[in-house]
């Protein structure tokens, strides 16, 4: 892809990086366009070398499978870990595992931001006529991912052959809302954390800490965690709609934090909600943001 393209001036229109030209659209379906052009140049780049994708995606899932065997070591010693059994934690890290694997699968490079504005590369995607969030969303798109998201459908499967769920339709739509709102929320603090690179530019493990440390903290049931940690998760950083309130509605227990029941229907509207904030957030942080001049 060229490091330089035409910017748009006036009414004309420029040319993208895929040798097609932008027709004037709203801007959100310019930035899924542009994105999928990025990532579909990325995964042609890796299918060309396949048994080097098959290689790193496989590691990639026996990678992320340790998190379960350390699960399955404490179970070798103990019946219940917080008053849940092994199937009902496989249910929530399934869930968290595979809400997080999709958001880092699509959004995982969002990282790179604070480097891109150290080393002066950020200014390089300024000039193009696509938006540029989906320009570093999009970059370095790596398929390996779906080793992940593969683990944690193999133990959310697990899961949900090994419960006794008295299942309603409620209980059905549930999993798929979940994964989905959850892998948006995901995705919302993802682009947070970026933008915050914007203002400490050695910040990409801040971020980490709430996406990679917040799935982890995700995966064990909430009992076993202080209550004003459980509050900080469920009203501060959403992490709790990606699994623990929809995850305890489906297995029938009580939330530790004093909620009402129907809260567990609320992802998708916190999913938007944490959007909204994200993509203000970025605004702010790219209106910021002063070149390297480099």
């Amino acid at each position: 892809m060229a490091d330089t393209v035409a910017v748009r001036t006036g009414g004309e229109r420029a040319p993208d990086p895929g040798g097609f030209a932008f027709e004037e659209r709203p801007r959100l379906l310019e930035g899924v366009r542009a994105y999928g052009l990025i990532m579909a140049m990325w995964v042609r780049s890796t299918m060309a070398y396949r048994a080097s994708f098959a290689m790193t995606t496989f590691g990639n899932l026996a990678v992320t499978a340790f998190d379960f065997v350390t699960i399955l070591l404490m179970f070798s010693h103990v019946d219940a870990l917080g008053g849940y059994t092994l199937a009902e934690i496989a249910l929530l890290y399934g869930v968290s595992a595979t809400a997080f694997g999709l958001s880092d699968l699509l959004l995982g490079s969002m990282d790179r931001v604070g480097r891109r504005v150290r080393d002066g590369t950020l200014d390089t995607l300024l000039v193009r006529p696509v938006p540029v969030l989906a320009q570093v969303a999009a970059d370095r798109f790596a398929l390996r991912r779906l080793g992940r998201i593969t683990q944690g459908l193999l133990v959310l499967g697990y899961a949900l052959l090994s419960l006794d769920i008295a299942w309603t339709p409620l209980k059905v739509l549930m999993l798929p809302m979940m994964v989905v709102s959850g892998a948006a929320i995901f995705g919302a603090v993802f682009v947070m954390g970026a933008a915050f690179q914007f203002v400490a530019q050695d910040a990409s493990e801040v971020q980490n800490s709430f996406t990679y440390g917040g799935t982890t903290l995700l995966q064990y049931p909430p009992t076993i965690f202080a209550k004003d940690l459980v509050r900080g998760v469920t009203f501060v950083v959403p992490l709790a709609f990606v699994s623990w309130l929809p995850a305890l509605y489906v297995l029938g227990r009580e939330y530790p934090v004093d909620l009402p029941r129907w809260v567990a229907f609320l992802p998708p509207l916190v999913a938007v909600a944490c959007w909204v904030l994200a993509g203000l957030a970025w605004r702010a942080g790219l209106r910021a943001y002063r070149s390297t001049g480099s």
